[in-house]
């Protein structure tokens, strides 16, 4: 007799020695880093995409960074000046909030400031995220592209794409083998929460407008113990010394 699957016994020691070590290695592998570097940068990202964390990974390919559970990274980098490793690094752990990581580097603050101003590429947005822009489908022929480039670069849209169209509530027609829509329809507002509906017909039309965007928060330098924080604002970078680092 087979053996029922909600028998299966699942060994949770495993399990926990995996993580366990896992969070040693990130402990550890932080530790190491901290005497090779004479900056470490806190940043925080925008539209987290796997894909283009390891793009930044590749060209700062003279530096190491870590994303993995603040927990943990802050307790590597010290939660007190007793227990931080190197004098100030403690001060970098409150800024260890949300989706943030650690970027161990030589370059200085112009050239990793430079370097993250320059890396925002854009991705199709995902449900749960605002719109950072109103979309409409145009009434009249529909093309791949929806009006967003002129219609002498573009194509019509396939009639095999048609039935799609109508289950996410595009009232669509086909018309001597064309898709026709018989008037405008608004996919989405500027800063409209999105559904999966709105993403996939923004996606369908090739409307990318989730940016991936690294934010600097913080930094600590080695020749000083100082730390830095780095405020936006219209653009602008501000930077200010921490008063604890003072």
């Amino acid at each position: 007799m087979p053996k029922s699957k909600r028998a299966k016994v699942v060994h949770l020691s495993k399990t926990t020695r995996k993580g366990k070590e896992l969070t040693i290695k990130l402990y550890s592998n932080i530790r190491d880093s901290i005497p090779k570097y004479p900056y470490i940068y806190v940043f925080g990202v925008d539209n987290m995409r796997n894909t283009y964390l390891k793009d930044v990974r590749t060209q700062l390919s003279d530096s190491r960074l870590f994303f993995g559970k603040t927990k943990v990274m802050a307790k590597a980098l010290g939660d007190s000046p007793a227990t931080e490793p190197f004098p100030g690094t403690s001060l970098l752990s409150p800024h260890l909030t949300g989706a943030v990581g650690l970027l161990f580097t030589p370059r200085d603050p112009q050239a990793v400031f430079s370097y993250f101003e320059s890396f925002c590429p854009l991705d199709y947005a995902r449900a749960g995220t605002a719109a950072s822009r109103s979309f409409t489908i145009p009434a009249g022929t529909l093309y791949s592209r929806a009006g967003e480039i002129p219609e002498s670069e573009d194509v019509p849209i396939g009639h095999s794409a048609e039935p799609g169209l109508r289950k996410l509530g595009v009232p669509t027609r086909l018309v001597k083998g064309r898709v026709e829509l018989e008037h405008d329809f608004e996919v989405c507002k500027d800063g409209q929460v999105l559904g999966s509906g709105q993403t996939t017909l923004l996606k369908m039309f090739g409307i990318a407008t989730a940016e991936f965007r690294v934010v600097v928060k913080a930094y600590w330098r080695s020749d000083t113990g100082e730390i830095m924080i780095v405020e936006e604002s219209g653009g602008d970078i501000d930077v200010k010394e921490d008063e604890e680092s003072e």
